[in-house]
C-alpha cells in the first residue's frame, strides 16, 4: 500500500537546495519532515492532498508540477514581488479556473498554479465576503505621528474604498496625535454606527524599548475594540525596524498597507452583515431597563410580609 507521493527535486549544492526550499515554501506549502545526514539533507513540503493526475485532451498546463491554491492572483503577485520568472501569465481558463505558470528556479522545470473560480467540490459558493462596499459606512483613523508613512496609507486606504462602491458621504476620517490614541478613536467610530473602522499608523523601532511596549499596547487595544463592538476593526499599522521598511509599505515595493487593510474592512463589512443578515451591532442599541420607583437598579426587591 503506498503511503506518500511526492515530486523529489536534488540541489546541486546548499545555495540552490535553499533557494528551492524558500521558493515552495513562499507558495504557502507547509513544512513537514526534514533531515541532515553525513551524506545528504533534505526536508519535505507537504500540501493537503497529493496524488497523480491523468488527463487526456486539450486545455492541460504545460508543466511539470501543478498546484491547486485558494487565489492564483495573490500567489502571482508574491511571484511578481519575488521577481520570478513567468512563463505564462494569469489568465481565466475555460474549466473555470484562474492559472499562470512560473519557472522553478535551479531549472529544475516549470510550475502551474491555478484556482477555481468556485469551489465545484460544494457546489455554487455563498457570496458572503464579497468586496463590496455600497451602502456601508467606514471609519478612518490615522495617526499624525510620521505623517509622511500615514498619509500615503491613508490615500491607499481611500483608493481601496472609492473602488469598492464607496461614497464619500459614508466614510469619516479622524486624525489622532499617534498610534497609542487609535484604538480610542477606533472605539468611538465602532460605537457610533461605522459598519468597519480602518486603523492607520506608522510605529519605528528607536534605540530604547518604547518601540515594544507601544507595538504591544496598540495591537491589543485595537483587537479588544473590535471584540468588545463587534464591529470589523481592519489592521494598517506598520511596526518597522527602519524608514526604509516602511516606505516600502507605503506604496512602493511592498504594495501599500492602508489599500489592503481597506479592502479587508470592505471584505469583513460585508461579510458580516450577509452572516447576521440584520443591521450591524453598532447600530443595535441594547435593550434599556426600566428601574423600579423607589428603588435602585441593584437594590434586591423586599419581601412582602
Amino acid at each position: 500500500m503506498i503511503r506518500s507521493f511526492h515530486k523529489l527535486l536534488v540541489a546541486a549544492n546548499d545555495k540552490e537546495f535553499s533557494v528551492l526550499v524558500d521558493f515552495f515554501d513562499s507558495l504557502g506549502l507547509a513544512r513537514g519532515e526534514a533531515w541532515e545526514g553525513r551524506r545528504s539533507k533534505g526536508i519535505k513540503l507537504d500540501a493537503r492532498e497529493a496524488g497523480v493526475e491523468i488527463g487526456a485532451g486539450k486545455g492541460f498546463p504545460d508543466a511539470d508540477l501543478v498546484i491547486e491554491c485558494a487565489s492564483a492572483d495573490v500567489l502571482y503577485d508574491i511571484a511578481k514581488k519575488r521577481k520570478l520568472r513567468i512563463t505564462e501569465e494569469i489568465a481565466d481558463t475555460e474549466w473555470g479556473a484562474r492559472m499562470f505558470s512560473v519557472e522553478v528556479p535551479a531549472r529544475k522545470g516549470r510550475l502551474a498554479i491555478f484556482s477555481y473560480k468556485e469551489d465545484w467540490r460544494k457546489g455554487p459558493a455563498k457570496k458572503l465576503g464579497e468586496l463590496n462596499a455600497a451602502g456601508k459606512r467606514f471609519g478612518i483613523v490615522v495617526s499624525r505621528f510620521n505623517a509622511f508613512i500615514t498619509e500615503r496609507l491613508l490615500g491607499g486606504a481611500l483608493d481601496a474604498l472609492k473602488r469598492t462602491g464607496a461614497r464619500d458621504g459614508d466614510i469619516t476620517v479622524v486624525r489622532v496625535p499617534g498610534s497609542f490614541e487609535v484604538p480610542l478613536a477606533a472605539r468611538k467610530l465602532a460605537e457610533t454606527g461605522a459598519d468597519a473602522v480602518i486603523c492607520l499608523a506608522c510605529i519605528i523601532r528607536g534605540e530604547t524599548s518604547h518601540y515594544e511596549h507601544l507595538a504591544e499596547e496598540v495591537t491589543r487595544g485595537i483587537g479588544q475594540s473590535a471584540q468588545e463592538t463587534r464591529v470589523p476593526h481592519a489592521y494598517g499599522v506598520l511596526t518597522c525596524d527602519n524608514l526604509e521598511q516602511a516606505i516600502d509599505r507605503a506604496g512602493l515595493k511592498m504594495g501599500n498597507k492602508g489599500f489592503e487593510a481597506a479592502l479587508s474592512a470592505v471584505e469583513m463589512a460585508f461579510l458580516q452583515s450577509s452572516v447576521a443578515g440584520r443591521q450591524s451591532p453598532a447600530k443595535t442599541k441594547p435593550p434599556r431597563v426600566r428601574p423600579v420607583p423607589g428603588r435602585r437598579l441593584n437594590e434586591p426587591r423586599r419581601k412582602k410580609r
